[in-house]
């Protein structure tokens, strides 16, 4: 008995010097990343969480129903559906000529389910700094951060069109495995501005290309500054109610009434995730109403950004806050979560693919991660 309180003693003795040693080292977060994931059996953040942060809701308008070909889910490529299923989705479909023409759900979920989108969001943040200059709220993508941001004041070479393309300079960090890292920080903090204030400028701006979510969260305080909205707010009004969203989504914020947590953590469900890419294809139209230039799209599709990624390798892959492929002899534009969420648009067939599960394939030397092409391949079957 005494060796098992001698256990006990020493295990308390460590908890609690670990936890005053998270305290004093800034890495609170820990406690509610340990709290979510290992103590419920889960290894990392998940497509359901939304019920253990603090959310703002995007909310919906008036619902325009998609329509539905007269061809739906007549075409279906066992083989590739088979190579679809080992990736854990829980759902897939295919707009083509703004019609819904193919559509699947697995594992319970369906048409209304909100999960997670990851970094999908990213792009969204993207389309919001777009419609921002459209408006007259933000100059141009050339105007220099510190105009909005005045912590940035000493460095007025970086311009919003750096963290747009992802070329800053500044340095985050990426490492999703570690739970010490920007990124579990910003997922399981309490304070996204202060969190951003660790980091700082140290390449110059606009050379090179490293896939940071810090810079989607900076644009973020920029668009808070420009709208005098939060992010969920102008979302709502400039984009999901125009386009007819039929639920209204969440996006997770970092504490109560806090900031979004922009460069992920959107929930909503495919059919209105799908609107998103429709968009993309009508050039920033619906229904006859400009929701975003063309001229902006444009330059967010630019696979000439002229940046080089850490290997030298030119960026043909990446515009703004989107990533960019060929498939086939045709281009595709894509926003993508880390657990698999896609919205793949293909301009030249008027496509759109949405999928959402719960795992993603593994990258290709050219930074596309293998399961996206089963998709593609799916849809152009369609």
């Amino acid at each position: 008995m005494r060796w098992l309180k001698r256990i006990l003693g020493g295990l308390i003795v460590f908890i609690v010097l670990a936890s005053l040693l998270a305290v004093i080292t800034g890495n609170q977060h820990i406690f509610k990343a340990v709290a979510t994931t290992y103590l419920v059996g889960k290894t990392g953040p998940s497509i359901n969480e939304h019920h253990i942060f603090e959310n703002r809701k995007v909310e919906a308008g008036t619902y325009k129903p998609w329509l539905i070909s007269k061809d739906f889910n007549k075409k279906t490529d066992e083989n590739l559906l088979k190579e679809i299923e080992k990736y854990d989705p829980i759902a897939f479909l295919v707009v083509k000529d703004s019609e819904l023409v193919y559509e699947k759900y697995w594992s319970g979920y369906d048409e209304n389910s909100l999960t997670n989108s990851f970094s999908v969001a990213k792009t969204f943040v993207a389309l919001l700094v777009g419609i921002a200059i459209d408006e007259g709220k933000i100059k141009s993508i050339n105007t220099p951060v510190s105009d909005y941001l005045p912590e940035y004041k000493n460095h007025p070479e970086l311009r919003i069109k750096h963290l747009l393309n992802m070329s800053s300079g500044i340095n985050f960090d990426e490492d999703y495995k570690s739970p010490f890292g920007h990124m579990a920080k910003a997922y399981y903090g309490t304070d996204l501005y202060e969190l951003n204030k660790d980091y700082e400028i140290t390449e110059t701006p606009g050379k090179r290309w490293r896939y940071l979510g810090g810079n989607t969260l900076i644009l973020s305080f920029i668009l808070e500054k420009a709208t005098g909205q939060t992010v969920a707010e102008y979302m709502s009004e400039k984009i999901w109610q125009p386009l007819g969203a039929k639920n209204a989504a969440l996006w997770n914020l970092d504490s109560k009434n806090g900031r979004e947590k922009a460069y992920c953590c959107f929930y909503s469900n495919a059919r209105d995730f799908a609107r998103i890419g429709q968009l993309i294809i009508n050039k920033g139209k619906w229904n006859g109403q400009t929701i975003i230039s063309e001229d902006y799209l444009k330059q967010a599709m630019n696979y000439r950004q002229g940046l080089k990624d850490a290997n030298g390798k030119m960026v043909d892959f990446y515009g703004f806050q989107l990533w960019i492929g060929e498939h086939k002899n045709m281009r595709f534009f894509y926003a993508r979560g880390i657990q698999g969420q896609y919205i793949i648009t293909v301009p030249e067939k008027r496509l759109v693919i949405v999928r959402l599960g719960n795992k993603r394939g593994e990258n290709l030397p050219n930074y596309h991660p293998v399961d996206l092409y089963h998709y593609l391949d799916f849809a152009l079957q369609q």
